[in-house]
């Protein structure tokens, strides 16, 4: 199980993503973003290496909040490959120089987010370790999922994952809903909390028909 180490980063994760998030075409703000975290989620990387995070971060600097769903991954060098994946680099206080990945570009990540969906891996909770968090959902029909195919391409509704015989498609802005996607065979929901510290749920993956 990955250990939560309370110690300080620098930049910060909201640092690194102010930067980062207006450059996506997703991006639906107008200006740089003013963000706060409002929840999110971990799987553990099987081999001990990888840091993966869901984050859930809000942007406050419009007129309405808009919340972001941004899985990121960081390593402690950097990945072959991935340049264009890079959010940015970072000093971790206890495990030194990280490097900060998109997590959709990082297939550690890419790989337990489908474990997730056939049930092979347990989501954690995102600030303590060792610690399930029962709040995050996951269903799939169909035969487990072989290897993801390489190349997630961005939009402006969000990020597609190539897999076989169909797309996972990652909500990057999300919106509040009550049930699974209709008619999607697969989904990854969870709850996020408002500025005003509501909670709401919703769909932060589902997978689609190719």
């Amino acid at each position: 199980m990955a250990v939560i180490h309370r110690t300080t980063l620098s930049p910060t994760k909201l640092e690194l993503l102010t930067t980062w998030l207006p450059t996506r075409p997703w991006y639906v703000g107008s200006a740089a973003p003013a963000l706060v975290r409002s929840g999110g989620f971990r799987l553990d990387d099987p081999q001990g290496e990888v840091g993966i995070e869901f984050m859930v971060v809000t942007d406050t600097s419009g007129a309405e909040p808009v919340p972001y769903f941004v899985p990121l991954t960081y390593r402690g060098a950097a990945l072959e490959g991935a340049e264009d994946a890079l959010i940015g680099m970072s000093t971790h206080g206890v495990l030194g120089k990280r490097w900060v990945y998109d997590g959709c570009q990082d297939p550690v990540l890419v790989a337990q987010l489908l474990a997730l969906l056939d049930g092979r891996a347990e989501p954690q909770a995102q600030s303590v370790s060792d610690t399930p968090d029962p709040t995050i959902t996951h269903a799939r029909s169909g035969a487990p999922f072989g290897p993801a195919t390489p190349g997630a391409t961005d939009t402006p509704e969000g990020t597609d994952l190539p897999v076989p015989g169909a797309v996972l498609h990652v909500n990057r802005v999300l919106r509040p809903a009550t049930d699974a996607p209709e008619g999607a065979p697969g989904h990854v929901s969870g709850p996020w909390r408002t500025p005003e510290d509501a909670e709401v749920r919703g769909a932060f993956a589902e997978v689609r028909t190719a």
